[in-house]
């Protein structure tokens, strides 16, 4: 059962003062800009290889964040013509940490019974996709990405595990990242709260976006046309 500090969502950024450099870690060409089109700050992690520039969370290895919440949403944009490194430290019921990392790096997924590995499409459309398709550097136009990981399901697809908590992040090199935040909801993207209650999707445990996660959508514009969304 989800704390209740971090329900309904937990904004990971904002919780672990990300900015103060107290709670976290960072090493190489890590910057906060702020970027005018999503109207807020962003960090911008780049380097020559994955490993020189990072943004960690939390500060020290041996330390937990110890969120509990089933569903890991990243908010971030490769950078262009570059490749990219995420590794997540998950621990499942029996004590077990697990490395899920997905990366434009990896060729094919592969697993061993701690280490996932993903390779991860650039615009790769809809749900689950990031298993099709040929992974490279990002393209020139990479849009920002929400991207959903349901922890559990992957932990018990993959290793037949059961899932703990979230232990620790590795943003590493080449992206812009937004924020991190997770939940037990499932949040759609692009959707209002009458669109919701009208498509009876909040019966189904799906809502529309909190507000401090949504990517701002101009007057007539769709929220699918700018960005991307990638679930698994």
């Amino acid at each position: 059962v989800l704390a209740a500090w971090q329900r309904p969502y937990l904004n990971i950024f904002k919780h672990f003062r990300v900015e103060e450099w107290k709670r976290s870690a960072k090493e190489g060409d890590v910057a906060a800009l702020t970027d005018t089109r999503l109207k807020g700050t962003v960090y911008r992690i780049r380097g020559s290889n994955p490993a020189s520039s990072y943004l960690q969370l939390p500060r020290a290895g041996t330390q937990s964040l110890g969120l509990t919440g089933c569903y890991l949403y990243l908010l971030f944009r490769p950078l262009p013509r570059k490749h990219f490194l995420v590794h997540l430290d998950v621990t499942t019921e029996e004590n077990q940490v697990v490395r899920i990392s997905f990366s434009s790096l990896f060729k094919e997924f592969k697993s061993t019974a701690t280490w996932l590995q993903f390779p991860f499409v650039c615009g790769a459309p809809s749900e689950g996709t990031a298993r099709r398709g040929a992974p490279g550097a990002a393209p020139a136009d990479v849009h920002w990405t929400c991207l959903v990981l349901d922890l559990p399901s992957i932990l018990a697809l993959y290793l037949n595990r059961r899932y703990s908590h979230l232990r620790g992040v590795k943003l590493c090199c080449n992206l812009l990242v937004k924020n991190l935040f997770t939940s037990d909801l499932l949040f759609e993207p692009g959707m209002t709260l009458a669109e919701a209650r009208l498509s009876d999707l909040s019966c189904r445990g799906v809502s529309p976006m909190p507000r401090e996660f949504a990517f701002p959508v101009p007057k007539g514009e769709k929220w699918h046309n700018l960005y991307d969304y990638i679930r698994y």
